[in-house]
């Protein structure tokens, strides 16, 4: 059973979070999430430039 990542350096962009994690080969990673009700936007990424690009250019769809 794989551990919970640790997240660090939490950043909150509008209502999306970048964060830097390490995976459980102990590589570097960065996640984007979206915090709004029902959205469900979440993407991993391998820089943390690319993470916080995908937060600042992400638009909640309406449902």
């Amino acid at each position: 059973m794989p551990a919970n990542p640790r997240f660090r350096r939490v950043v909150r962009n509008g209502p999306v979070q970048v964060a830097t994690y390490y995976d459980g080969r102990g590589r570097e990673k960065h996640t984007a999430a979206c915090t709004a009700p029902r959205c469900g936007f979440s993407a991993d990424y391998d820089s943390r430039t690319a993470a916080e690009l995908a937060a600042r250019t992400h638009r909640c769809r309406i449902r």
